[in-house]
């Protein structure tokens, strides 16, 4: 009783005089506090002095005032902040801009469930290396792209997704940057320009709808790259074997040093029908194909340009019929009744299938015998099959081995039970 009477004591006394004693106590216990009521549930914000270890990390959700928030951000920024994490569920919150205008922040990350804003007028950041920016309105930020990489010297990882303003022309430009993953592709329209200059990079995972041009493209350092290049819905409408409804041969000569890459059913169609030519991958060992939706048409072309490839990854074994599959070189398919000259001169050594079923057993399993049977380098095929039933692996497997593989007699075959991934 006695120690229940106390506390309703301190309850009842001014926030003003409890915040002034939370004080006195480091910044994690007087957090601790916010749990006993309602009332404390945010006193400990308010608190005059703030002391962290460097780092800040904020998740705002339903019960919070928008109008906190800013302050809150602002005091840890004037306290030098070098790490700061938002995660914010809050609808119709305005982020300060301040936020781009640290000496101290070394990391940045903005993520919202909901689109949230941000008035950002200027950037510097002089120690920041890592942003991370998810879901957020810009405004009229002009190109943000630019206005970011210049505003920070030493920047090497930059994460940009779902960022919106009312920029179309974008451009990243930066010596330091060494990881750039940048997504696109919410609105349906093509951007009029999209620069690269960024000859350190080594890691690129970029999605985007298809450019008008691409005036500079340059990742001299580049190792993986993920590519997600998309047609609009117009591009789709006009789209023909004979004209072109875009370009985006500049973007491919400008990442041509890559060693892996992992190509989406959107970048294989783009290559079908905006692309004038594709140049030659000489450093590409590894590539990853993701089939669904659309036609090989491109894939011939594109596996002769990479004269060195070792490992070749099938997403998926979604082949859609078109009328390119009667040419000898317009599929990967048997369709022509002609061995593709992509196939029978094929360097590659392992053959990858994952998701294997997901298209049909039977039209799957012929496509990979027909692989078999014309790829003479091949040393390894495994197979990933995520099926319910152990029996399936192993008739699959006996199967294949059973098969009179003529381009590639010792080629060892796994049937795998699950997914790479998982």
């Amino acid at each position: 009783m006695i120690s229940s009477k106390k506390m309703d004591r301190i309850s009842n006394l001014p926030e003003a005089l409890i915040s002034h004693i939370l004080s006195f106590l480091p910044t994690e216990e007087s957090a601790l506090t916010s749990v006993l009521s309602k009332k404390w549930r945010y006193l400990f914000a308010y608190r005059p002095n703030l002391d962290f270890d460097g780092s800040f990390s904020l998740k705002c959700g339903h019960g919070v005032e928008p109008d906190c928030v800013t302050p809150w951000i602002l005091n840890v920024l004037e306290r030098g902040v070098s790490d700061l994490d938002l995660h914010v569920t809050l609808a119709g919150l305005c982020l300060p801009s301040k936020m781009f205008m640290s000496k101290s922040l070394e990391r940045l990350r903005i993520e919202s469930e909901n689109v949230i804003g941000i008035d950002m007028e200027d950037v510097f950041l002089p120690k920041l290396k890592t942003l991370h920016i998810n879901k957020v309105m810009l405004g009229k930020g002009g190109d943000f792209f630019e206005k970011v990489t210049s505003g920070c010297h030493v920047l090497e990882e930059l994460i940009l997704i779902h960022v919106y303003s009312d920029f179309w022309i974008r451009s990243v430009s930066s010596k330091p940057l060494k990881r750039l993953i940048l997504s696109c592709i919410d609105c349906d329209k093509n951007p009029h320009s999209v620069s690269f200059d960024t000859p350190n990079v080594v890691y690129l995972e970029y999605s985007d709808f298809v450019a008008g041009k691409y005036p500079k493209v340059k990742f001299d350092s580049l190792v993986e790259a993920s590519v997600d290049l998309a047609m609009t819905s117009e591009q789709h409408e006009h789209a023909s074997y004979e004209h072109s409804v875009g370009d985006v041969t500049d973007f491919l000569m400008g990442i041509r040093s890559v060693q892996t890459l992992f190509a989406s059913a959107n970048t294989l169609e783009v290559l079908t029908f905006c692309c004038d030519h594709i140049p030659v991958f000489h450093n590409m060992f590894s590539l990853t194909i993701q089939t669904c939706k659309s036609g090989w048409e491109s894939l011939p072309a594109l596996l002769k340009k990479c004269p060195n490839l070792e490992t070749l990854v099938f997403d998926g074994l979604s082949h859609t019929y078109t009328i390119k599959c009667e040419d000898v070189d317009g599929c990967l398919c048997k369709f022509s009744g002609e061995v593709p000259t992509c196939l029978s001169s094929s360097p590659v050594k392992v053959l990858q299938i994952t998701g294997f079923g997901e298209a049909g057993v039977e039209t799957e399993t012929e496509l990979i015998k027909y692989f078999l049977e014309t790829m003479p380098q091949l040393e390894q095929l495994i197979i990933y099959y995520d099926t319910l039933f152990d029996d399936d692996v192993i008739e699959l497997s006996s199967e294949l081995k059973r098969f009179p593989t003529k381009a590639s007699p010792s080629c060892e075959i796994q049937v795998i039970f699950g997914d790479p991934s998982s």
